[in-house]
């Protein structure tokens, strides 16, 4: 399968199409690593997969020496004004290897974006119809999938309360930082009348912390008696109806989306 290619600075070529039009929106995000903060962005090139940005960025503070020890990401991305924006493909150039007083021109392939596994993450629930409290407990997570160049990820957990489609109440743990398998150990509790037990989800979301741009998601999960994100989700929620005042624990496979 072809991803393109990138010339490094300037332009793409033959990248795949995303879009239902056949061609992409293109845009690439450029990041100088290990430093997350620095990050700059090019314009978006609406519908074509052969995109000329020729755009010039500037990393200040570093002399020929740091930059030795610094990799150039390149990450190319589908622009979709109502969804997240599609992975196209990405590029990381150490640039120990760049003769950078040449000022080189030269294309790079583009690799697919990974697509490996998300992690498992240890969740227990609990329901008290006599007060009507739900409790979710977010235990640990294991296996995470490293978001940062140095194998790492900055995990943290988001949840959404939903009643249907209707996003009610947000909770989110504490950053953990460089680590794959975090302790959350974190207990979040919500009130849910008896009658709308049946009707009610929460959305897991474990997201990698980014100090500068959009925080990345991890991997995701919908606790639920009718609509959850699988097999596992669903008997979770079921046994908890089931089995109140309980508390059931059990491990979860993050999915990416």
């Amino acid at each position: 399968m072809i991803f393109g290619r990138v010339e490094i600075g300037r332009k793409a070529k033959e990248l795949p199409a995303k879009d239902i039009s056949g061609t992409s929106d293109p845009y690439v995000r450029v990041t100088l690593l290990p430093d997350k903060k620095h990050r700059l962005e090019t314009k978006i090139k609406r519908r074509t997969l052969n995109p000329r940005w020729n755009e010039t960025f500037y990393f200040e503070g570093f002399p020929i020496q740091k930059l030795q020890s610094r990799v150039l990401h390149l990450h190319v991305f589908d622009y979709d004004r109502f969804s997240r924006d599609d992975s196209i493909g990405e590029v990381f150039l150490p640039l120990c290897q760049v003769d950078l007083s040449e000022k080189p021109s030269f294309w790079k392939a583009l690799k697919p974006p990974a697509k490996d596994k998300c992690g498992e993450l240890l969740t227990s629930l609990c329901y008290h119809p006599s007060n009507s409290i739900l409790t979710l407990t977010l235990l640990k997570a294991r296996n995470l999938k490293a978001k940062d160049i140095n194998g790492k990820s900055d995990p943290y957990v988001k949840v959404w309360l939903q009643f249907g489609d209707k996003r009610i109440e947000k909770r989110k743990t504490p950053i953990f930082k460089c680590t794959l398998n975090p302790i959350f150990n974190e207990t979040f509790s919500f009130n849910v009348p008896w009658e709308k037990i049946r009707e009610c989800s929460l959305d897991v979301m474990v997201m990698d912390f980014d100090n500068i741009g959009r925080n990345e998601l991890i991997g995701r999960i919908q606790l639920a008696g009718k609509n959850g994100s699988g097999a596992s989700e669903t008997k979770h929620w079921q046994d908890m109806i089931t089995k109140p005042r309980q508390t059931i624990v059990q491990w979860h496979r993050l999915k990416p989306e």
